[in-house]
This record gives structure tokens, C-alpha cells and sequence, in this order.
């Protein structure tokens, strides 16, 4: 039995995931740093809830000796991501872009996954089959952001990007230091979710799609890559 941990699943994205690896037998904890809320979604899904807040060290870690004593991880799925708008809604573009804004969307989406990351290394490399699959973006492709005349390009946020471009860094390094292990970053496309406050074009099924496909990737499959639906995605 394959076991799964994804972060921030107790809704869009990570749920639907959470939902399609139970579906194939899978063993998955809703990670999320909301009890009720996390036990309401895994209640749902028939999955394990496990509190986790990945801008935490003393909840990661003790996420971490909760799924140790239930037996061990076979893939991390880091899920848990933010894209930080103004309270009208808005993107928060470079003139009004301060440190502390920068801050706050990095200890999530960066430093999350690098802490849940080393919190979980231990039980991963004890799994037959380890893999980690770290959401990031078709923002976080430079060749994609440096294409004029695409929505892409047109994007004004600046703290966003430049996570899921540490991301993709992230994920390359971590699949060279760990030969063993299966990798890989992915977008999962512009899905309606809170993140954005559901202004995206696609559905959580269509988003989940190639977060799916890498959690379920083989031993012999790839790792160090960057993956969308339809393939690899330039970086």
C-alpha cells in the first residue's frame, strides 16, 4: 500500500488529488493546518487527516512523527502554496511590492516545501519507491515569462513567480542529491481555485490531472522535470 501525504488538501487542488489517489488505492493524509477543516475533508475522501501549518517547525515536525509511527511515507505531494493579493483582489504588482510581502509568500511556497521536505527525508528514503512532487507554475518557467505577447508575460505579480522559480531549483537540486528518489515540479495550469480567487479557466479535475500522474510516477520514471498535462514544460 502506497502511502501519501499532501499539504493543504482540504480543498481545491490538493483535494481532488487527495480524492484521485484514494481512488487508486492509495493511503493519503490530508495535510492541513485547520483541524476541523482537515477532518471534515478527509472524512469525505475516506483518508487520514495529519495537522500540518508547513510555515511551522514544531507542527511539520510533529506531522511528521505522527505519519512515522503510523508506518512510514511513500510520496510527498507539497501542495500548500499562496499567491498573495491585495484585499480588493488584485495581484500585488512591483511598484507596490514590499519585503515583507515577498516574506510572507516565500515561507510558504519556498521554505514550506524545504521544511516539510527535511522533515519527511527520513521516512521517504526508507520507501521502496520514494517520490515528491512540488506544485509549482507556469509562472515560474522564465522562457514562458519572457514570451511577449502571451498572458504569461502579461502577468504583473513579481513575489509569485519568483517562488516557483526557487521551486523549480528546488526540485532540480533535490533529484540530483537524491538519485534514488522520483522528483519532479508541476503545473498544474490556471484551475478555479481560492488561490486566485477562482478566477481560473479550468476545473480541479482538468488541474489535478498531472499532479496525479507524477504522485503515481514509476521508479524508472522521470525526476529532476518540470511537467504539465501535456509534457514538459521549458524552465
Amino acid at each position: 500500500m502506497t502511502t501519501t501525504l499532501i499539504t493543504g488538501a482540504n480543498k481545491g487542488l490538493g483535494f481532488e488529488t487527495a480524492r484521485r489517489l484514494v481512488a487508486a488505492g492509495h493511503t493519503v493524509y490530508v495535510g492541513s493546518r485547520d483541524a476541523g477543516r482537515g477532518r471534515r475533508a478527509a472524512e469525505k475522501l475516506g483518508a487520514r487527516m495529519v495537522l500540518i501549518d508547513v510555515t511551522d517547525d514544531a507542527s511539520v515536525a510533529a506531522a511528521a512523527k505522527t505519519i512515522e509511527a503510523d508506518g512510514g511515507l511513500d510520496v510527498l505531494v507539497n501542495n500548500a502554496g499562496i499567491e498573495g493579493r491585495t484585499q480588493e483582489g488584485a495581484v500585488i504588482g512591483a511598484a507596490d511590492l514590499t519585503a515583507g510581502m515577498m516574506r510572507t509568500i516565500f515561507e510558504t511556497n519556498v521554505f514550506g516545501i524545504v521544511r516539510v521536505t527535511h522533515a519527511f527525508l527520513p521516512l521517504l528514503r526508507r520507501s521502496a519507491a520514494p517520490v515528491i512532487v512540488n506544485l509549482s507554475s507556469g509562472l515560474g518557467s522564465m522562457a514562458r515569462v519572457t514570451a511577449e505577447g502571451t498572458p504569461t508575460y502579461a502577468y504583473p505579480g513579481v513575489a509569485y513567480p519568483a517562488s516557483k522559480v526557487a521551486v523549480n531549483m528546488l526540485t532540480v537540486q533535490y533529484a540530483k542529491a537524491f538519485p534514488g528518489m522520483r522528483i519532479n515540479a508541476v503545473e498544474p495550469g490556471y484551475t478555479a481555485t481560492d488561490l486566485n480567487g477562482n478566477t481560473g479557466t479550468q476545473t480541479v479535475e482538468e488541474g489535478a490531472e498531472i499532479i496525479v500522474r507524477m504522485a503515481r510516477v514509476s521508479p524508472d520514471g522521470p525526476t529532476g522535470g518540470y511537467f504539465d498535462a501535456a509534457g514538459t514544460l521549458p524552465w
